[in-house]
């Protein structure tokens, strides 16, 4: 029987019935890179000893029974000239207009059972104030599967249950 759920937002502290349809995952990052002048995490963005690059954004999985929207919040690496060309226009309104970017899935998501790391995804930046979308290469990953057709509210239960229980 699945566990009864009940979540508070890490964002705005709203309280919700059933389980949360957004989970977090953290960059790849380390405590010591905060000392560091040539690293630096935010919440959307994040570089690493001057060579790494990563954007937070979403990877969205329609739920087909309930019309609710499942995200996985995810950290992807991209090219240095990427991400600049992404940072430079992170407050533009025109950046709306950007080509996706190439990048590569930087956030392990344990309900998996293959790997998520180094997926192939397209980043897509939207509107100031959103996170970009993360589209996952479509490939026979249950992830990308998932994102092409969807889940159900079960799995999203399953999901929560899974991440529960650490």
């Amino acid at each position: 029987m699945a566990a009864d759920h009940h979540h508070a937002c890490a964002c705005c502290t709203e309280h919700g019935d059933g389980p949360p349809l957004s989970y977090g995952a953290p960059a790849v990052w380390k405590p010591r890179y905060s000392r560091r002048r040539d690293s630096e995490l935010t919440a959307d963005q994040c570089v690493v000893k001057g060579r790494h690059f990563f954007v937070h954004g979403l990877i969205e999985i329609p739920v087909r029974d309930s019309g609710d929207t499942f995200a996985w919040g995810v950290w992807v690496s991209l090219s240095e000239a990427n991400f600049t060309r992404a940072h430079g226009l992170w407050n533009d309104p025109a950046r709306e207009q950007e080509p996706p970017y190439f990048g590569w899935l930087s956030t392990e998501l344990p309900v998996y059972p293959h790997s998520t790391l180094h997926l192939k995804t397209h980043v897509h930046t939207r509107a100031v104030g959103l996170r970009p979308l993360v589209e996952v290469e479509p490939t026979d990953h249950p992830l990308a599967i998932e994102q092409r057709e969807g889940i159900t509210s079960s799995r999203v239960e399953e999901i929560a249950d899974v991440l529960a229980r650490g």
